[in-house]
């Protein structure tokens, strides 16, 4: 009977309330259907790290081995990498090219954060780990802290994926506290040029020679991306297309998040530091929306064809939350607005930009 007892004895009041913290998560995911694929096995993996004397954990602990195998190796995010490639249609960006200029301003969070992060008294590269949530892409969070700062690597990691869950939450206030009614009514024409298959073969195969030759060390980053990308668009690898789609995709959602979550023990994860890079990483989120909404305003002075100011919001990485709640927002001030494509293009555009923000810091950050 001691021996049954022995993890109750143990329980202590870090473990409860990690549990706590796992259960919102697990509400969040299910009753508010907020990203349920990340933070239902983020939830499920900080309950399981938190039991006292957990199997699951520990130096022959499966997610122990799970984290070693692909986080510490850059494996999960390179392989997500793919199965979102995949996804992603680049035919509306390649429509509206300047709505790449959204996926670089939205990246101002990056740094504010990063510079934040230094008056706090980290030092460079753990500031760029840290002003990297800002990218709102989970895979470039891990593989840049994996690279840069391994001892923030689990709060960065949960921050990241925890606020791309949130994005319908944190990105409304911030719209409507810098746009008007009049603004958010703001009609954008859409028109259906049809891109033909050649561009959309040539466009993974150039981002990924640009890009790698002006920071090699995003070539992994952006090359895992383009050649799902290519996967998808060249016409003969349905079969691996759809592979990397679904298959792919999803069992590495379901490894990377239960892995995650199994950073997320009271002993690492109650701590100052922990709610400092928390605290910066929602400061990251607000000024990656500030700065995509500042900067359609300020081109709007300059142009005929106004644009809404909310899809300057969609220029994150958040792909493709980002653009639902842009779209939401247009139809809550005006319901026949429609800009879901305009939006779709800026939040396409930011997963690119946060990629090359990411190589960048990589490359320069020493």
């Amino acid at each position: 009977m001691t021996d049954l007892l022995t993890g109750f004895k143990a329980l202590s009041l870090g473990n409860i309330f990690m549990f706590v913290v796992a259960f919102f998560l697990i509400y969040l995911a299910i009753e508010k259907e907020y990203e349920p694929m990340l933070l239902l096995p983020i939830g499920f993996g900080a309950i399981l790290a938190n039991i006292p004397f957990s199997g699951a954990i520990g130096e022959h602990g499966p997610l122990t081995i799970l984290f070693n195998a692909g986080i510490i190796t850059e494996l999960f995010p390179l392989l997500i990498f793919i199965g979102v490639g995949a996804m992603i249609d680049f035919g509306p960006l390649l429509k509206n090219p300047k709505m790449l200029l959204f996926g670089g301003a939205a990246q101002f969070g990056i740094f504010f954060t990063m510079s934040m992060a230094a008056l706090f008294g980290y030092n460079l590269k753990e500031a760029a780990s840290i002003g990297i949530i800002g990218a709102a892409d989970g895979p470039t969070s891990i593989y840049v802290a994996n690279r840069f700062a391994m001892n923030l690597l689990a709060p960065i990691s949960v921050a990241a994926y925890s606020y791309m869950s949130l994005v319908p939450i944190i990105q409304p206030p911030v719209i409507r506290a810098l746009t008007t009614e009049s603004e958010r009514k703001i009609r954008m024409p859409y028109e259906e040029n049809s891109i033909s298959k050649k561009v959309k073969i040539i466009f993974p195969i150039a981002v990924t020679l640009v890009a790698g030759i002006i920071a090699p060390t995003s070539a992994a980053l952006v090359g895992f991306l383009m050649f799902g990308n290519l996967l998808r668009e060249c016409g003969v690898t349905e079969r691996l297309s759809k592979s990397a789609q679904n298959e792919l995709a999803n069992l590495v959602t379901i490894l990377l998040g239960i892995t995650i979550g199994s950073t997320m023990t009271a002993e690492g994860f109650l701590k100052l530091d922990t709610l400092k890079i928390i605290g910066m990483g929602l400061v990251a989120f607000i000024f990656d929306t500030a700065g995509g909404v500042l900067f359609a305003k300020f081109l709007n002075l300059f142009s005929k064809n106004k644009i809404n100011p909310m899809v300057g919001a969609a220029g994150i990485s958040a792909f493709p939350m980002s653009a639902r709640v842009i779209q939401k927002e247009a139809q809550k001030a005006d319901p026949s607005n429609f800009i879901l494509m305009h939006a779709v293009s800026a939040n396409v555009a930011g997963q690119i930009g946060s990629i090359i923000a990411g190589g960048l810091i990589l490359a320069l950050v020493k």
